[in-house]
């Protein structure tokens, strides 16, 4: 049986979702009759339960709370010096690589996917001790005191799953980097990266996503009306973003059409928002509703998305060809993915004096407008990333094989492996 073990974290939906995504697609499929068996490891509770709640709430927190002060840390952070000096003998690093050292010997998988840049950090600098090479003094120590400095690492795929690339991700030792677009991977390229080790497949989500109910069945259920133009307004699973200013706005605008609103999981949002409707002086229908499963139902069903722009909020967007309005972000990544949506012409992003009520009017004035930025999404949108990284470790599998009770005998998957076709878009 072929063992692939996906590391992620608790930061945000996007990673854990992505992990998902590419595990079902891995175990649809066998190598030489044996199955493949992906194990998902949530990397901050692998290390320490504690650790995990406080870096995720803390994610949470300061994304709803303190977005600048993120957005600094995320730019600061955001340094090649970081990257390769600071990141790799923090800690946490350190502590994850402990656990990771002792999972990898006992479990010996034959690839290592990551969807989060942490626990890839520290599996580099494994990798980097398991081939015999210098390692900063924290890890130095740390791998001699296991005994046998060399032994064999299986490759490494790192999986992008924001539209921008920050430094942390900018490991040596990762074989392969799967990054959301053709752009992004021109960025990964100017900061060293060789051409062959980027692969623009897209950022992965469930195949089931991609199926859907009717639109007039769907609209209805919600108690809205198949026949107006509808807009959603969100801001990610906790409600991030200034959704009650925002919902403000758009409830003055004096056109025909709907609203709905999606809270996520930030309960007390929807009941402060359903008490200010109550007070709206508007004939428009506004629907407000937590946290739902069937986005993949809702999205096609909609004209417009008014979100802020999370990795995963948008690749799901793009796949449903919805055209985005961004009025709020995270500064940090969220930012960086705004560039690439309005870069593509897929996005707009408002501002004071170029407001939502405008931007919205605007659009349902001129449905070509909107028609027009859905052109521009099947451009961009990319609907087999999850199969073309399983395809990329079937070719993985076939040109590598591991040996375990040998010291790094394996020729690099880069010198074997120069291409791998991709699915259609």
């Amino acid at each position: 049986m072929k063992k692939v073990f996906i590391m992620t974290a608790s930061t945000g939906g996007g990673h854990n979702r992505a992990a998902k995504a590419i595990a079902e697609e891995l175990e649809k499929r066998t190598f030489n009759g044996e199955n493949i068996k992906c194990y998902i490891k949530d990397s901050f509770k692998l290390v320490n339960q504690a650790m995990d709640k406080v870096i995720s709430e803390g994610y949470e927190m300061s994304a709803k709370y303190t977005p600048k002060a993120y957005g600094t840390a995320y730019s600061l952070s955001d340094k090649k010096f970081f990257s390769f000096n600071e990141y790799k003998s923090n800690p946490i690093s350190l502590l994850m690589a402990r656990k990771f050292k002792k999972l990898i010997k006992e479990e010996q998988p034959d690839l290592i996917i990551g969807t989060h840049a942490f626990p890839l950090i520290a599996l580099s600098r494994l990798k980097k001790g398991a081939r015999g090479e210098n390692l900063e003094t924290e890890f130095e120590e740390f791998v001699e005191k296991s005994g046998d400095i060399k032994y064999e690492f299986p490759p490494l795929i790192s999986v992008l799953t924001d539209y921008t690339a920050h430094s942390t991700y900018l490991q040596e030792e990762i074989d392969y980097y799967i990054c959301g677009d053709e752009y992004v991977k021109e960025l990964l390229i100017e900061d060293g990266i060789s051409p062959n080790r980027v692969k623009p497949f897209g950022i992965p989500v469930e195949k089931s996503f991609l199926e859907s109910r009717p639109r007039d069945i769907v609209l209805q259920e919600l108690g809205l009306d198949p026949s107006k133009k509808t807009v959603l307004l969100m801001g990610g699973s906790f409600g991030a973003g200034n959704i009650k200013g925002t919902l403000d706005d758009i409830a003055t605008i004096d056109r025909d059409f709907q609203i709905l609103v999606i809270t996520g999981r930030n309960k007390s949002l929807q009941k402060t928002l359903e008490s200010r409707v109550s007070e709206y002086d508007t004939d428009i229908n506004i629907k407000i509703i937590g946290f739902t499963n069937i986005m993949n139902d809702i999205l096609p069903a909609i004209d417009l998305l008014v979100t802020k722009p999370g990795g995963l909020t948008t690749t799901e967007a793009l796949l449903k060809e919805v055209p985005m309005i961004i009025p709020y972000f995270i500064p940090g990544q969220e930012e960086e993915n705004l560039d690439f949506l309005t870069n593509c012409g897929v996005a707009i992003r408002t501002t004071n004096k170029f407001s939502i009520k405008s931007v919205i009017k605007v659009l349902i004035d001129n449905p070509e407008r909107i028609e027009r930025m859905k052109g521009n999404i099947k451009l961009i949108k990319k609907l087999n990333s999850a199969e073309n990284i399983a395809k990329l470790s079937m070719e993985i599998f076939e040109n590598c094989e591991v040996d375990y009770s040998n010291t790094f005998s394996r020729r690099s998957v880069l010198d074997i492996i120069e291409d791998v076709p991709l699915l259609t878009k």
